[in-house]
């Protein structure tokens, strides 16, 4: 067998793995919070319109059995993973009848382009200014951006959101500070929209590639600056090899190797990161949908987001393993 088709195979087991254990284990959590989801979507119906109490009792029985409430944890369990393989985790509660799916298919796009985005444009950018930086040690310019990663480097991620969004909400009001588009446009395939959408999204996008650039930045310089005294890389500017090939095939290629070990963990963090980028800027997104979902005790909701946060991050951690023999021939040989 191919060694990387057998490296690949070891990494798609892996991957299932991963999400099965994954999955289980926000099925067993969600499931052990006291909130009942029968009587809290009663009440929401209950209290939008009066009902007798026969129609009441028919409505808990229908909704016993369309969450399964009735049913012993292990065939809720079973029960579960056939939804999981339909995609479809059930009613929404906060959105009832609306299934609890079709909200994360709604919000999944926006934390998608938000911040896998802007995670792939910080790594791109630190690793290849951070790269010129260890090689062209004397370089004025690099040498001040250095500066200003180090300076960036340690602030938190949400006071560099504030502060972003005191200037440009208050001091120099230009760009939008809420939403994921204009109130006054219309969602659809049109330049509006799309303008609109863009707008919304560099003040989110910008926060996080200044809080990302410093150590994408400085991990990729140290890295650098270690390499470029190796005996290959001296040889070959002896050799009269052109500077644009020895920083990219002799030096960036042998430096990555760590940097993508780094983007996976940075892509694994992506979901985690919803929560605080959709709050400050109030950005629609899987973020903002999990906090209503657990404030309205919408277990659906929560497993849905759940489940999809793991299968992406899951799948992108393993797509981006599959770069390692391609940079590293010592991978791809063994």
């Amino acid at each position: 067998m191919n060694p990387y088709l057998r490296f690949v195979a070891g990494r798609l087991l892996l991957l299932f793995a991963v999400i099965f254990f994954g999955v289980s284990a926000a099925f067993f959590i969600t499931h052990l919070s006291p909130i009942d989801p029968v009587e809290t979507a009663l009440g929401r119906i209950i209290n939008q319109a009066n009902f007798s109490p026969d129609a009441v009792e028919q409505m808990r029985a229908t909704l016993t059995d369309l969450y399964g409430r009735d049913a012993s944890p292990v065939q809720q369990y079973i029960t579960f993973w056939k939804r999981v393989f339909v995609g479809d985790l059930g009613p929404s509660i906060i959105a009832f009848p609306t299934p609890a799916m079709t909200l994360v298919w709604q919000a999944l796009p926006w934390t998608f382009c938000l911040l896998f985005v802007s995670t792939l444009i910080t790594f791109a950018i630190g690793n290849i200014l951070g790269g010129m930086a260890g090689y062209r040690q004397n370089n004025a310019i690099l040498k001040a951006l250095g500066m200003l990663a180090v300076t960036l480097q340690p602030i938190p991620y949400y006071v560099v959101a504030f502060i972003l969004l005191l200037i440009f909400g208050f001091v120099w009001p230009v760009l939008p500070i809420s939403g994921g588009f204009g109130m006054n446009v219309s969602p659809g395939l049109n330049w509006a929209f799309a303008s609109s959408v863009f707008l919304h999204s560099l003040l989110p996008a910008i926060s996080l590639v200044l809080v990302g650039f410093g150590s994408w930045f400085l991990g990729m310089r140290a890295l650098v600056s270690n390499i470029v005294t190796e005996d290959y890389v001296t040889y070959a500017e002896l050799a009269g090899v052109r500077r644009p090939r020895i920083i990219r095939s002799y030096v960036m290629r042998n430096a990555l190797v760590p940097q993508i070990t780094g983007l996976a963990m940075a892509l694994g963090t992506v979901f985690s990161g919803t929560i605080i980028t959709e709050q400050v800027f109030n950005y629609p997104g899987l973020g903002s949908l999990l906090i209503d979902a657990v404030f309205g005790g919408d277990y659906s909701v929560v497993l849905a987001v759940s489940t999809v946060s793991i299968v992406a991050v899951a799948t992108t951690i393993f797509l981006v393993d599959l770069l390692y023999p391609l940079l590293d021939p010592r991978i791809r040989t063994e």
